[in-house]
């Protein structure tokens, strides 16, 4: 009862003291008291705390996105800080890192100022001039290859370029604006690199470009073939031409038939030319097939490659010979009958060349052409032209050379050229025969010729300085002037 009583009293108490219904913070006036005063701090939070709140949302995403690639744009040196101890340079990593995952996940197109500002960043942080004692490389060089230091970085900015090439939100008719053709000259230029990494990176960019960016296609097609051109005639030392290749070899496959003049152009002129370096085995691989992949497109080119095989077989380095024949196995493997028949002579004085060499590895791999059916139909149909070209190397094998391996092999081909047919076989070994009779004659003639000569110069007295004979003096040295 008195627990009512009492609940009564405070009842009126509080309805008087507030003049009316409701709550008194929200009815009351402000109150100028201490009581008032920390009330008021209660419910509102502090002025610096709302301030930072209120910062992120003034600032939009592309003052955001602009404010992080600022950051990525100082490039720091990384061959005077290789401890990476500085705090500037872990963060822009990270700004880095948070760039890609910006890119990648996107959804709103990102706006002209954002993609003018992400080519700028990449220029800054890629391009830059090789210093040139890293290009005088050799076989150490192979073996090692140099790693960029400053790779920590680049990286990451490598990845944020392939990412931003590939985003749906990125618009290509904008980012051609920035990305010209200047842009991709120096991105190829970077090709050169040491290190093999940064190489790789660049090959994936550079085929995505190529396939999203089709109004640069032209211009990327000619500013790689004057990087041969230049590498052929003029430098004799690149380091990416296995990777400009391996990238190309999937750019030719996509080639459109009938093949235009253009690319059989990149062909004759930029492909083949890159037998020449002494550095072929390097990129021969790459360079085989896409050379292939021409064939496969127009089989009309296969005589066109291998004249051009034959104006660039090597004469004394035995390692790209045997190279050289492996390709040429690759080639003929896809040759019609029709045009084999059109390079068919050249083509076997070569092989019986290379039948004879006094290295065993370069006579033994041209045997071993014969073991490849296909090439093995396409001579036994041409035999009446082939076997008097190919029959007098091996015999010349049979009787004289050193090494056991291809001595045998020489006679199994001799056999498989005797059961093809015995009467051409055989009419070639009378042809032999009296041509070497014919030889041994010559050169006996040429023997008796110089002893005779030295006889006489025997027997002749020397009796002056007879090197050279003075003309007499009444002899006029100058032709009269016609009058």
């Amino acid at each position: 009862m008195w627990k009512q009583f009492l609940g009564k009293i405070s009842q009126k108490s509080l309805k008087s003291g507030s003049g009316g219904r409701g709550s008194p913070l929200q009815k009351s006036p402000p109150s100028c008291g201490a009581n008032g005063a920390k009330a008021e701090l209660r419910a509102s939070p502090p002025p610096q705390a709302s301030a930072v709140a209120a910062a992120p949302g003034s600032e939009t995403r592309e003052d955001v996105f602009l404010r992080k690639l600022n950051v990525c744009c100082v490039v720091f040196d990384f061959a005077a800080e290789r401890g990476r101890d500085s705090p500037d340079v872990e963060r822009k990593r990270q700004v880095l890192v948070s760039l890609v995952d910006c890119v990648s996940g996107a959804e709103e197109p990102l706006t002209e100022a954002m993609i003018s500002a992400c080519v700028r960043m990449f220029a800054i942080n890629l391009f830059r001039v090789f210093p040139p004692k890293l290009h005088s490389g050799g076989a150490t060089d192979e073996d090692e290859p140099f790693f960029d230091p400053s790779w920590y970085h680049l990286q990451v900015v490598y990845e944020l370029l392939l990412r931003f090439v590939m985003s749906p939100v990125v618009d290509v008719k904008v980012a051609r604006k920035y990305m010209d053709n200047s842009f991709i000259s120096r991105l190829l230029d970077l090709f050169d690199s040491d290190d093999p990494r940064e190489r790789e990176c660049l090959k994936t960019v550079l085929h995505r470009i190529y396939g999203k960016f089709m109004g640069n296609r032209s211009f990327i097609r000619k500013a790689v073939s004057n990087i041969f051109y230049r590498f052929v005639f003029e430098a004799d030392h690149y380091n990416g031409i296995a990777e400009l290749l391996e990238v190309f070899g999937s750019v030719i496959s996509g080639f459109a038939k009938p093949l235009k003049e253009e690319h059989k152009l990149f062909l004759w002129k930029a492909l083949i030319p890159l037998h020449k370096p002494k550095t072929v085995g390097v990129y021969l691989p790459q360079l085989t097939y896409c050379i292939t992949q021409f064939i496969e497109k127009e089989p009309k080119l296969t005589g066109t490659v291998i004249r051009g095989l034959l104006k660039y077989w090597p004469v004394t380095n035995s390692q790209k010979e045997m190279m050289f024949l492996g390709e040429l196995e690759e080639v003929l493997e896809l040759t019609e009958m029709a045009d084999f028949q059109k390079c068919v002579v050249p083509l076997f004085r070569r092989i019986a060349q290379c039948l004879n060499s006094s290295h065993f590895q370069v006579a033994e791999r041209a045997l071993f052409l014969w073991n490849n059916k296909h090439l093995f139909d396409l001579i036994s149909q041409n035999r009446q032209v082939i076997l008097p070209i190919i029959y007098p190397a091996l015999e010349r094998n049979a009787r004289w050379h050193w090494n056991q391996s291809v001595l045998n092999v020489t006679m199994n081909v001799r056999k498989m050229f005797f059961d093809m047919d015995e009467r051409l076989l055989l009419t070639c070994e009378t042809n032999f025969q009296a041509e070497e009779k014919r030889r041994a004659a010559s050169e006996e003639r040429r023997r008796l010729v110089w002893e005779r000569l030295e006889r006489n110069a025997a027997f002749q007295s020397v009796t002056g300085d007879i090197g050279f004979a003075v003309p007499p003096t009444s002899a006029p040295l100058v032709a009269p002037a016609m009058t």
